[in-house]
């Protein structure tokens, strides 16, 4: 096989599978607003079921339901006949995933599935088999052909159904209302996850940690702090302990350029006044913005009193992959 022969059969498969996803616009009909129904008005979960090929396109749509806000889970069907047919309650929907509509160990729970008394939710490639006629809304998702050149291995058929599966997933979301922000909790590992739920107390530097002084303090014991610490800055606060300034490692190389003795100055005489800061529940991004608008790299955390809490700089940020 030759690269041109190579490429061409590589378009031909996406073709192929191209045209069965569309093809699935013409047929998309009340049945698919009927299963979209269904599943809203269940209390319980969403239980996708598959063999095969159909079962690993059963375990993602399963694992796309749970994350965009419709409790799902992935049931092996030939399992569920060993015990764990014992996962699905009478508050829960049954999604079936079946091309030829006759796979045996699907077929064999059909009527342990009516018994229960839930919803059988059938997408197949055949209205007029078992599960297509058995099931309480069957979507056609046929194709006309495989993407496979011998016509068999489950391709454009597999593709059809994971469509199907994304398109309910996507009403579903915006039927119930799904923001971003719920997407986050589900992925609070992503960068979403942590963009949207990291706030400023997850991160920030506290107690010890937190670089300051006092308005009286010498110019020795300012740097001291700032070695200390290793942010490159220091608070300077009121006896009430309210951030009234901040020092910073600019604000000492000014200093030096001016010239002159720099041992007799006080915190209170060399701090820059009204200095920024911010809640600790703010989130961590909201902190990303309006360091990047002041072009600042540190921020002073208080509370509701204004008492200085904490402190943050780029670097806390990065280290929890907020930016």
């Amino acid at each position: 096989m030759n690269r041109s022969q190579i490429l061409k059969l590589g378009i031909e498969a996406l073709s192929i599978e191209a045209d069965a996803v569309r093809s699935l616009q013409e047929r998309l009909d009340d049945r698919f607003v009927d299963a979209v129904g269904a599943i809203l008005k269940i209390k319980g979960r969403v239980v996708v079921m598959g063999m095969g090929k159909s079962g690993h396109i059963a375990s993602k749509i399963a694992a796309t339901l749970a994350s965009t806000g419709s409790p799902a889970m992935f049931v092996h069907p030939a399992e569920a006949s060993h015990g764990d047919f014992g996962m699905i309650t009478s508050n829960d929907v049954v999604i079936a995933l079946s091309n030829s509509g006759e796979t045996e160990e699907i077929t064999k729970l059909i009527p342990l599935i009516k018994r229960l008394g839930v919803p059988l939710i059938a997408i197949t490639g055949n209205l007029d088999s078992t599960l297509g006629k058995e099931s309480t809304i069957a979507i056609d998702c046929s194709v006309k052909k495989e993407a496979c050149p011998l016509n068999l291995a489950p391709t454009a058929s597999t593709t059809a159904q994971l469509a199907i599966g994304d398109a309910l997933a996507v009403v579903l979301l915006d039927a119930r209302g799904f923001k971003s922000e719920d997407f986050a909790k589900s992925h609070p590992a992503g960068a979403l996850g942590r963009k949207l739920l990291t706030h400023v107390s997850d991160i920030m530097r506290k107690k010890e940690q937190i670089p300051r002084v006092g308005l009286t303090a010498t110019m020795n014991e300012l740097l001291s702090e700032m070695s200390k610490k290793g942010l490159g800055v220091t608070a300077v606060v009121d006896d009430l302990g309210r951030p009234c300034g901040i020092f910073t490692d600019g604000d000492l190389r000014r200093l030096i350029e001016k010239g002159g003795s720099l041992k007799e100055l006080l915190a209170k005489d060399i701090m820059q006044k009204n200095p920024q800061t911010i809640s600790q529940t703010s989130l961590a991004v909201d902190v990303v913005g309006k360091m990047e608008k002041l072009r600042i790299n540190t921020l002073l955390v208080v509370d509701e009193t204004q008492v200085l809490i904490g402190a943050l700089n780029t670097n806390d940020l990065m280290r929890a992959k907020v930016i």
